[in-house]
C-alpha cells in the first residue's frame, strides 16, 4: 500500500487570517515548540512537497519498501540524490530559520522540531533541534548500522561516476533531483566502507514510521510546551499532526503560518495565511528581537 503522500479538505476549509498577533501573544509568554516543515524552506530554494508549484504535482518520493526491495531503485535513488546534494548542500537559512533561532536565544521557544531533512535550523543557530525525518548530512548502512558523513560519500561516488554531468529538470525537497532513466544510466553505486553492505540517507523516507524513541520525545516536548507554532507544513502526514492532536487534546494554543490549509486547521487556534520568513521577521521586530544572529558557516 502507498504511503500517504495528498490529503484533500472535507468542506468548507477555514479560510486564513492575515492577523499575527496571536502568534506574537503566546511568544510573549514563552514556551513555545515549534514543529516546522517544508514550507521553511521554500525561501532557501528547496521547494516544498504541496504548495503551488510542490514537488508532488510532478514526482512520486521514493519509499523505503522500493528502496530496500530493488537495486535498480537504488542506483536511480542515488544518482537523483548524488546531483541534488551539490545544491542541497549549498542551501542556506533564510529569514525564517534566523527569526527562530532568535526566538530561541531569548528563551521564547521550549524547542523545535523538524519535519525537514535540510539542517537549515541548525545552521541558522538554533540549538536542540529534534530532526524528526533525520537528516541528509549522513548516511546509514541497513546492515551494520553504521554512519558515513554525507560529504565523505559525495567523494566517493565523484571518484566512482567521474563525468556524471546531468542537468536536472528540478530539485526536489528530499534533497534528489529529476533525472530521467536514460540520465541516470549505469551510474556507480558505493556500498559501505565497513562491511559492504547497502547505504541509505539517515532520512525517514515515505512508507518508513519515525523512530519509537524520537517519537516519544517528541512527545514529551509537546507535553512540556504551553504552546505549538507550526511553521510551513500541510501536516498530511501522521508523523506531524499527530503532536497537533496531541496539543489540542491538552488543551494548548496550536498556531500554524502556513498559506494553505493544512490537515491541523480544525485543532488550530488560527492560520495564519502569510509568506513565512516576513511574517516571522516581522514577528521578531514586534517583540524588539534582532532577527540576525550568528550562523554556522
Amino acid at each position: 500500500m502507498r504511503p500517504t503522500l495528498s490529503w484533500t479538505p472535507t468542506g468548507e476549509p477555514r479560510p486564513g487570517s492575515t492577523d499575527a498577533e496571536p502568534v506574537a501573544e503566546a511568544l510573549r509568554g514563552g514556551g513555545v515548540l515549534v514543529l516546522s516543515g517544508a514550507g521553511l524552506s521554500t525561501e532557501s530554494g528547496i521547494p516544498d512537497y504541496r504548495g503551488k508549484g510542490g514537488s508532488l504535482r510532478r514526482h512520486t518520493p521514493m519509499t523505503y519498501q522500493e528502496f530496500t526491495a530493488s537495486p535498480r531503485a537504488r542506483r536511480r535513488y542515488w544518482a537523483r540524490s548524488h546531483l541534488g546534494w551539490r545544491t542541497f548542500g549549498r542551501a542556506r537559512p533564510n529569514a525564517g530559520h534566523r527569526a527562530v533561532a532568535a526566538f530561541g536565544r531569548h528563551g521564547l521557544l521550549s524547542g523545535v522540531i523538524t519535519q525537514n531533512v535540510d539542517g537549515l535550523h541548525q545552521a541558522a543557530g538554533s540549538e536542540g533541534v529534534v530532526e524528526l525525518h533525520g537528516s541528509l548530512d549522513r548516511v546509514v548502512c541497513l546492515s551494520c548500522g553504521a554512519f558515513e558523513p554525507r560529504r565523505e560519500l559525495a567523494g566517493r561516488l565523484e571518484e566512482a561516476n567521474a563525468g556524471f554531468e546531468p542537468v536536472a529538470a528540478a530539485l526536489n525537497p528530499d534533497g534528489d533531483a529529476d533525472l530521467t532513466d536514460g540520465q541516470v544510466g549505469d551510474f556507480r553505486v558505493v556500498p559501505c566502507t565497513r562491511c559492504g553492505g547497502v547505504l541509505k540517507p539517515d532520512v525517514v523516507f515515505f512508507g518508513e514510521s519515525v523512530p519509537p524513541g524520537r517519537v516519544e520525545q517528541c512527545r514529551a516536548l509537546v507535553g512540556e510546551a504551553a504552546s505549538l507554532l507550526v511553521l510551513g507544513s500541510s501536516l498530511t502526514v501522521m508523523s506531524g499532526l499527530r503532536f497537533v492532536r496531541q496539543a489540542a487534546g491538552a488543551g494548548k494554543p496550536v498556531l500554524i503560518v502556513n498559506h494553505d490549509p493544512t490537515r491541523g486547521d480544525q485543532h488550530a487556534l488560527t492560520r495564519i495565511a502569510l509568506p513565512l520568513g516576513p511574517t516571522l521577521s516581522a514577528l521578531a521586530d514586534r517583540l524588539g528581537i534582532p532577527a540576525d544572529g550568528p550562523a554556522a558557516d
